[in-house]
């Protein structure tokens, strides 16, 4: 059967009008879409303590007095060491500098900076955390760590990190939405298997916190009671994002810290140190300065 041409020229436009609909349609679709969040890896900002010593502090200038401007001493004896208190002549010390004035032009100039750098640089936040890691021969360690965040209540989790990896080896960072924290990290160990001895060397039993079962592999956590906010969550998935990618190098940096404390401890206990003696020196000015006070010591 034929089909007349007018025919097929009315569906043929149809079908493009119909397409070309779906397609505004589409279109409109990925215009007014929810942009989706941006997310960027969790970094460690700065080095990770290994243990190395800093370099030595330069020498500081020695404070001298001239023996003909000593005015007066007594010496005391303490702890075995010599406490000297001398009594010297004023010396002249240079006038504080006169206050700043800033002009209002100035003052509204560096407010209108001040406040496009806090647009650009959002304030870092300052997390506290304290960690209890549990460690046990017969299986790797657990640690119960507490968190208080400034806009709520404490919040308890358990995770399979080692948080003595994180403690001191991370003391700021940044979060997958770009916040910057500064990490204040409490942390001590719990051997269970001595813990358990020494409590039934007394004849009583030790009862070990009760511990949730986190999957093995990579280092994950488990909140304890309700679920904390957004923001928090996002915290604490950094720190286990960055301990689960930067795992060698805390490992090797924590191991060079036990070291230098190893290697430090058995130096001090060769070497005690021993108490050094103090020279005070004061003198009294001929007026009495502001809100009573009589003098000036160094």
């Amino acid at each position: 059967m034929k089909i007349p041409l007018f025919v097929f020229l009315a569906s043929l436009a149809t079908v493009v009008i119909v397409r070309s609909q779906n397609a505004d349609i589409e279109n409109s679709r990925e215009l007014t879409a929810e942009p989706a969040p941006s997310t960027t890896p969790a970094r460690i900002l700065g080095r990770i303590p290994d243990g190395t010593p800093p370099p030595p502090a330069p020498p500081k200038p020695k404070f001298r007095i001239a023996s003909q401007d000593i005015l007066d001493t007594v010496t005391h004896e303490q702890g075995g060491r010599t406490i000297t208190i001398r009594q010297i002549k004023p010396i002249a010390l240079p006038p504080p500098p006169p206050p700043v004035e800033q002009s209002a032009e100035v003052s509204a100039e560096f407010s209108q900076r001040l406040a496009e750098y806090r647009e650009k640089h959002p304030k870092s936040v300052m997390l506290f955390l304290s960690a209890t890691v549990f460690r046990s021969k017969d299986s790797p360690p657990r640690t119960r760590v507490r968190y208080w965040p400034k806009s709520g209540r404490e919040i308890t989790f358990w995770s399979s990190a080692d948080f003595a990896l994180i403690a001191g080896g991370i003391n700021s960072f940044v979060d997958s939405t770009s916040a910057t924290h500064y990490l204040l990290l409490g942390w001590g160990n719990v051997d269970i298997d001595h813990m358990a001895e020494l409590q039934t060397a007394k004849g009583r039993k030790y009862n070990a916190p009760d511990m949730p079962t986190l999957p093995e592999g990579k280092a994950t956590f488990q909140i304890v009671g309700k679920q904390p906010a957004a923001e928090d969550l996002v915290r604490i998935q950094a720190l286990h994002d960055l301990y689960n990618s930067e795992f060698a190098r805390l490992k090797t940096a924590y191991e060079g810290r036990e070291a230098a404390r190893i290697e430090r401890d058995a130096y001090l206990k060769a070497h005690p140190p021993q108490p050094k003696d103090i020279t005070l020196n004061y003198w009294r000015v001929e007026q009495p300065a502001s809100k009573g006070k009589e003098g000036t010591a160094r």
